[in-house]
């Protein structure tokens, strides 16, 4: 690391200790009550705290990976990760937030190494992009052979991988839902558009599932007439 960047790390932070939301730490040095536990694909483009506005402590629990992926394999079973079962059992949040992107690497990679064989380099990550790969393969037998071999799987408006990221969230939120962790919570599913493939507003959040429903109409029925622009669907 430089030292120029390093000098600029500090120098936000001391940005930060003089901002409001530090001082809004000293109330909750004891503990945390986040309402909302956030899973988020790991990529510098998409902040958590940012695409909520979230401006406090203590309100959102992030948890980010490759892929936006909410459970792990341990001891031959597949359980909710840590990074989210922990909030739902332990600080009293009751809303998991599934936050899937446009243009999302971790599935173009998974898309890459269905189609080509192609797999990363990298032991940790080509682990963690070959949980995506059976949810890309099933992904494009839903969006049909046809329409999937006509696509260049870019991170363009209605593209295959745009597609895909959608139903990868889907796929996340089913399997969270299946858990006995997450039985009692609601589970959103969102995608974040920075490639308008969805409406015209960069960095637009759009509702894709709710509970597991995913039927538009419905979904703008439950988020009412002011927010019904933030629900659609590429599938």
């Amino acid at each position: 690391m430089s030292r120029e960047l390093l000098a600029e790390l500090l120098d936000g932070n001391d940005d930060h200790v003089e901002s409001a939301a530090a001082g809004e730490l000293a109330a909750r040095r004891d503990g945390q009550r986040p309402p909302v536990v956030s899973v988020c694909c790991s990529d510098s483009r998409v902040s958590q705290e940012g695409m909520w506005s979230v401006d406090r402590p203590g309100f959102l629990f992030t948890a980010g990976n490759i892929g936006n992926r909410v459970s792990d394999v341990v001891d031959g079973e597949r359980v909710l990760s840590g990074s989210v079962a922990y909030p739902l059992a332990h600080t009293d949040t009751d809303v998991l937030a599934v936050v899937g992107h446009t243009g999302c690497g971790a599935v173009g990679a998974a898309l890459a190494a269905v189609r080509d064989g192609a797999v990363p380099e990298e032991p940790g990550v080509r682990a963690d992009v070959a949980e995506l790969v059976p949810i890309v393969e099933a992904g494009i037998a839903e969006v049909g052979e046809d329409r999937a071999a006509a696509d260049d799987g870019a991170g363009t408006a209605a593209s295959l991988r745009n597609r895909l990221v959608e139903y990868n969230v889907h796929e996340q939120v089913a399997a969270a839902r299946e858990t006995e962790a997450a039985a009692d919570v609601d589970v959103y599913g969102f995608a974040y558009d920075f490639h308008r493939a969805y409406g015209d507003r960069d960095g637009a959040v759009y509702l894709v599932n709710a509970n597991g429903e995913c039927d538009p109409d419905a979904l703008r029925e439950l988020v009412g007439a002011d927010h019904a622009d933030n629900v659609t669907t590429l599938l």
